[in-house]
């Protein structure tokens, strides 16, 4: 039976590279997309997630359900949490993009850096890293850089400056730990850029579409 998976963003900012992505890593899957770009301004005007958003998120990932999604993706680490909450409200799988980035980097080293350029991305993000070592039973120190104002240079197009200054601070942060995790999906904008790194540094669409495409292997 054919399967489709709903992408929930919260903005349209990683549409383009989620779309292509599934494409080639669980081809024949039919790729659907629910974009509420009213989101991440409210989380980022709130400092975090407010009800609203959450109660948004969550109806996102019922009418998915209705609309026939074998699997639903949440697209934002912002919102990951509400993500959670989602996943006990649907029966169909519900696969974070930052998960098994998370998971990756706890088996990879012990001080992992996080380099945000939101700070609503950057406490969810940490939160989960967390949860996980204690899951996988690993000690773990992170340590934290906001690239301030990178976020913004994305969104309005100058993607160049955005990527240097991500680097920048990619660079700072593989001085003193042993992995590197790219909080933002929209990151990946720098990766033809980045070069070789003193250690790897992860990036949470690759890795958490397959994560997606070996969930949707195991459906029937």
């Amino acid at each position: 039976m054919a399967k489709t998976v709903f992408i929930i963003h919260t903005s349209s900012v990683s549409m383009a590279d989620l779309n292509r992505l599934f494409g080639e890593m669980a081809p024949g899957v039919t790729v659907r997309n629910i974009v509420d770009d009213s989101l991440l301004p409210e989380v980022l005007a709130n400092g975090g997630v407010t009800p609203a958003v959450a109660k948004r998120l969550c109806q996102y990932a019922i009418q998915a359900e209705a609309a026939g999604a074998s699997l639903i993706f949440n697209q934002c680490s912002s919102v990951g949490e509400v993500a959670d909450m989602a996943a006990k409200m649907v029966k169909v799988p519900l696969v974070k993009i930052d998960e098994r980035m998370a998971e990756t980097a706890c088996r990879t080293g012990s001080r992992i850096g996080v380099v945000a350029t939101l700070p609503t991305t950057m406490g969810p993000t940490v939160r989960l890293i967390k949860r996980m070592a204690e899951k996988l039973g690993k000690k773990v120190t992170v340590t934290e850089e906001l690239s301030a104002g990178a976020f913004e240079k994305l969104i309005a197009g100058d993607r160049k400056a955005h990527n240097d200054m991500v680097i920048a601070s990619i660079r700072k942060l593989a001085e003193k730990v042993d992995v590197v995790v790219c909080a933002q999906g929209s990151m990946l904008a720098l990766k033809p850029d980045l070069g070789e790194t003193r250690v790897p540094v992860l990036m949470s669409p690759p890795l958490g579409v397959q994560h997606a495409a070996e969930v949707l292997a195991t459906l029937p």
